[in-house]
């Protein structure tokens, strides 16, 4: 615990130094922004393979796909558009308060906290990072301890490129984090369980600090009854391989017409041996980031076919617990109480579920948790619009998956149990401001007619504004 001391006092110079320099100008804010693309871009390949390393295997040219491009993408956005985004802005002000004027003024809230988990450390820091910096706060970062060679090394290149009262980077373990989450911030975002977001909602509860929760939750692929099947196959497969299932807004199950399961399986595995050729020694398919990890998927797989579900291999590989390597597996006929039913699975283990209709999917998609993303593959607009209509998500890509988390006009945020409030592009800026509210009042109106004494004239007044 000897870094508690040293987050206080990193937080109370940060805190100071928000209040001193209130509301930074676009030019301050644009160099902040430009020095961490310059960390991200001059040492993606450092970056890369301390990732790597953290999970025993994990491509670069996935961390480069899936956390270098976005990370850049969405700084990149911020640079283009900040300046636009901190002008105030005009409100429409009330008949019976003309000629006086509303504006709001954007306004950073100070200090936030970010807390990041570890299936994509680069992209969970420097997306929540960008907004923060754009709406000109001061942040502190805590990173995983799942990521200890990552999680160090940004440590040093946050330290080599920004003031200690800028940016700050905290390590450590469960009880760092619990510690970071009780800190009084202007705003904490958390990326993680749905379990452990209980905890740090709890904590930030203690301060009044509000929170944006990034959680996760079941996230359906509804496959309709007039997709392009293979097409959709493909677009699920890959959707839940990469980074070998461990990502938040991974496909979770696949809701399929009954009459398709055997030809889902066949086309899955074909797509998986397409994809993934001679698996158990194949380069570009990672490892489960820890044996914690790797055994519960074991056991969710022992405990499905325990209980009566089909366990389909959809490649010939084996697991291999020394390298975490876990080939994917379908689940068929899997009861609704098991654990690959009840939790997230975040794993290469997709359970699927037929229906006989549509009608019939979007009420098992109901019937649970709002989930944090939603996939739909059909090419009717009225089975789309349909879908759309009678289901909540906290995001959705049609004919594809993942999608939308890449776009920066689209917030990022779920909804109920996967979370709370969202982030990216203006939706990030806006977060992490206060929209200060302005009215200005005309040197001549009319507000003395709404004073005391309560005459005859107040009574007139107060008739025609509750006529």
């Amino acid at each position: 615990m000897r870094e508690v001391p040293a987050m206080s006092s990193v937080f109370g110079a940060m805190r100071a130094a928000s209040r001193h320099d209130q509301t930074p100008p676009w030019d301050v804010r644009a160099d902040r922004l430009r020095r961490l693309r310059q960390l991200v871009k001059t040492h993606h390949d450092a970056i890369a393979a301390a990732i790597s390393a953290d999970f025993t295997n994990r491509p670069p040219q996935e961390t480069a796909l899936l956390e270098v491009f976005p990370s850049l993408a969405g700084i990149d956005d911020a640079l283009r558009h900040g300046r636009r985004w901190m002008r105030v802005r005009r409100a429409r002000t009330g008949l019976w308060f003309l000629p006086g004027r509303s504006r709001l003024m954007p306004q950073p809230l100070g200090v936030v906290g970010v807390v990041v988990p570890w299936n994509y450390p680069l992209y969970l820091t420097v997306g929540p990072l960008t907004g923060a910096l754009v709406a000109g706060n001061r942040a502190m970062v805590k990173l995983s301890e799942y990521t200890p060679r990552f999680s160090a090394l940004f440590a040093q290149l946050v330290q080599a490129s920004f003031a200690p009262d800028e940016v700050s980077v905290i390590n450590g373990d469960a009880e760092v984090a619990a510690t970071f989450s009780a800190l009084p911030f202007d705003h904490l975002l958390f990326t993680g369980s749905t379990n452990v977001g209980h905890h740090v909602m709890r904590a930030a509860a203690a301060n009044l600090t509000p929170v944006t929760l990034e959680l996760g939750g079941k996230s359906p692929a509804i496959i309709g009854p007039h997709a392009d099947f293979d097409h959709a196959v493909e677009r699920i497969v890959v959707g839940k391989l990469l980074n070998a299932g461990q990502t938040c807004i991974a496909p979770d199950y696949v809701l399929l017409p009954e009459d398709q399961r055997d030809r889902f399986a066949e086309a899955a595995r074909r797509c998986v041996n397409r994809l993934y050729p001679d698996l158990a020694r194949n380069p570009d398919y990672t490892s489960i980031i820890s044996p914690r990890h790797f055994g519960r998927l074991v056991s969710m797989i022992d405990a499905a076919r325990a209980a009566g579900a089909g366990v389909v291999p959809l490649t010939d590989a084996m697991p291999d617990a020394d390298a975490r390597r876990l080939p994917p597996v379908l689940l068929t006929d899997v009861p609704g109480d098991v654990m690959a039913m009840q939790e997230e699975i975040f794993g290469p283990v997709l359970p699927v579920v037929t229906y006989r209709t549509v009608d019939e999917a979007i009420g098992f998609v109901n019937a649970r948790p709002r989930p944090l993303a939603l996939y739909l593959f059909d090419r009717r607009r009225d089975v789309v619009d349909h879908v759309m209509r009678q289901t909540v998500a906290g995001g959705v890509t049609i004919n594809d998956t993942l999608f939308h988390i890449a776009q920066d006009d689209l917030p990022f945020g779920g909804v109920g149990p996967s979370g709370m409030g969202v982030y990216h592009g203006r939706a990030g800026f806006e977060t992490f401001s206060k929209l200060k509210p302005v009215f200005h009042q005309a040197g001549l109106n009319g507000a003395g007619l709404l004073r005391p004494p309560y005459g005859k004239r107040f009574a007139s007044m107060l008739k025609l504004l509750l006529r």
